[in-house]
């Protein structure tokens, strides 16, 4: 069984790798046998986390913003000076912004969309040729993008941006798993609720806060750290070569309640 789930030779890059959901998933992916790099906007917790990670595996840190298209292609030219192949992108880096309604900013909106969106997009487009050099019918290479819960439910949450650019993500997904599917590039998304990240601090360090958010998620709690990195190993490996196009949500059941 665990021959399924063997990443031995696979070259992977985590965007956002550095800390939350993409440094469990980088994990996960390294424990299995593949070669990660990590990619952020700051070199010194890229550093740290590849330093801290390296006892699973060859961890790289490589600095880029995806925030802006010319930050794609400085971020690839970087990693196409290290290698010729790609076999796994998990594109993972975002952003959210929370504002009252009748204070939501329209900068709210090109920073949120600007990196959740079209830094997933231009990614994936610049580095296509190493995933289409990898992939073939029985091995597909695989691109997941990580979605959220909030672009499936209807609670905002006053962040406004976030499930919108989420939801674009799902559809973006849909989208190029059908146009990849003859170049042999599998295209997935997963759609994580409630995980430990920053940009849910505020509740895990607020235990009153944590007790009422858990209260919504039907089963009363939040993912762990290793439950994210099972999923993307399984979607990363021979476990989930005839998976495309599916957006699957991580959430202890808070999409089918609206929580």
């Amino acid at each position: 069984m665990n021959a399924l789930f063997d990443l031995t030779g696979k070259v992977a890059l985590v965007t956002g790798g550095a800390s939350g959901i993409g440094l469990a998933i980088t994990e996960g992916l390294l424990r299995h046998g593949a070669k990660v790099y990590i990619a952020g906007r700051k070199l010194a917790p890229l550093q740290a986390a590849a330093e801290s990670l390296s006892e699973f595996g060859e961890c790289i840190a490589l600095v880029g913003d995806l925030s802006s298209g010319e930050g794609s292609k400085a971020l690839v030219a970087t990693f196409r000076k290290q290698e010729q192949q790609l076999n796994i992108l998990v594109n993972n880096a975002g952003n959210t912004w929370g504002a009252p309604l009748q204070e939501y900013p329209d900068d709210a909106w090109e920073k949120v969309m600007n990196l959740n969106v079209r830094g997933v997009f231009n990614l994936t487009r610049d580095l296509l040729p190493e995933l289409k050099r990898c992939g073939c019918g029985d091995c597909p290479s695989r691109v997941i993008n990580i979605g959220s819960v909030a672009g499936l439910i209807s609670n905002s949450l006053s962040a406004y941006a976030y499930g919108p650019s989420k939801a674009a993500v799902h559809q973006l997904t849909r989208l190029l798993a059908r146009e990849f599917a003859d170049s042999h590039v599998n295209v997935n998304a997963i759609a994580p609720g409630r995980f430990p990240s920053k940009m849910t601090s505020y509740l895990l360090n607020n235990p009153e806060a944590m007790a009422a958010e858990c209260d919504g998620i039907p089963m009363k709690r939040f993912g762990k750290p290793e439950e994210i990195a099972a999923l993307a190993v399984s979607l990363a490996s021979t476990a989930g070569a005839y998976i495309t196009g599916a957006i699957i949500p991580l959430d202890g059941g808070s999409s089918l309640t609206g929580s």
